[in-house]
């Protein structure tokens, strides 16, 4: 089977549900709140290992009650958790979610003990490393990090895949133009580019810019508009389920999950992203984070009833 190495970030999501935001100073009673396991690089793993895809993980926990259970829920999902490990003394990260009555959410990030996942980290893992078919990354770790990691995978010959959330300007192009795959949704494609995307043809024109940079490959994710795939020698727009959103968080990171584990194994780019857009579109229609990611056999009745 091919393998997936997962190198990021793990969060616990304090979802609040509510009727609307609070303006400022305001008070409001919210209906409803959960609490579950969180963080880019930590929904990619579970979104791919709930699909049947092997994943290797790397990341690290804090010093508190938190850690224990994340590693474990690592485990519970067949993932392969040797290298998540603990930061001494330092609290795991937490993500406050507020989602409001149309689905739409607001997130806060705390990177606790995910800032303390070093290249040293990564050079433990090598060898295990080496035997994966593609490394999936985000940007809730260190950039030294990620970095380190784009230049592995040239160096070794395994194609990265980074997305670049939470978004920040001024990445080094240098290092990013590396990759082999780029895949921010619409709101990080206009960060890292500074460039409108509020029609098609805006992203369209946004992505062709970083393929110009010397990106090979960028996906942008578009919500209930589908995704797009940009390179040198296509454009080409994957359309979305239409359905009643519940909560959009994780969504882009089930497509990101599903569409490496799908990528891994048939390595065509448009089949992949058929098969992300329609598991994450299923994602939005349960509430929570991982909980509304869907196993395979789910995935598959959903499929057929399309």
């Amino acid at each position: 089977m091919k393998k997936i190495a997962v190198i990021g970030s793990n969060m616990v999501d304090l979802v609040t549900y509510t009727d609307r935001m609070p303006v400022a100073g305001e008070t409001l009673e919210a209906p409803d709140f959960d609490l579950g396991f969180g963080g880019k690089g930590a929904n990619q793993a579970i979104a791919a290992a709930k699909l049947g895809g092997e994943v290797l993980m790397l990341s690290k926990v804090g010093d508190d009650v938190f850690g224990p259970n994340t590693r474990a829920n690592f485990v519970a999902n067949g993932i392969d958790a040797r290298y998540v490990e603990t930061a001494a003394g330092i609290s795991s990260g937490v993500a406050p979610i507020f989602v409001d009555a149309k689905g739409q959410n607001s997130i806060l990030i705390v990177k606790g003990a995910n800032k303390h996942l070093s290249p040293v980290d990564v050079d433990r893992a090598i060898d295990d490393i080496r035997a994966c078919d593609l490394i999936v990354m985000q940007l809730e770790i260190s950039l030294e990090t990620v970095y380190y990691v784009i230049e592995l995978g040239l160096r070794e010959h395994i194609p990265v895949l980074l997305n670049p959330a939470p978004a920040v300007a001024g990445l080094d192009m240098e290092k990013i133009c590396q990759l082999d795959m780029l895949v921010p949704n619409e709101t990080e494609l206009e960060i890292l580019t500074g460039m409108p995307v509020q029609t098609l043809e805006q992203i369209q024109a946004a992505a062709k810019f970083l393929i110009d940079a010397g990106i090979k490959k960028v996906i942008v994710t578009m919500g209930s508009k589908g995704a797009l795939l940009v390179t040198e020698k296509e454009m080409t727009s994957v359309p979305c389920p239409q359905v009643k959103a519940k909560d959009t968080s994780g969504a882009g990171d089930a497509f990101i999950g599903c569409f490496a584990k799908h990528y891994v194994e048939g390595g065509e780019l448009i089949p992949a992203m058929e098969e992300a857009v329609i598991y994450a579109s299923l994602s939005t229609t349960r509430p929570g984070t991982q909980k509304s990611y869907a196993d395979i056999d789910q995935f598959e009745a959903y499929k057929r009833f399309l």
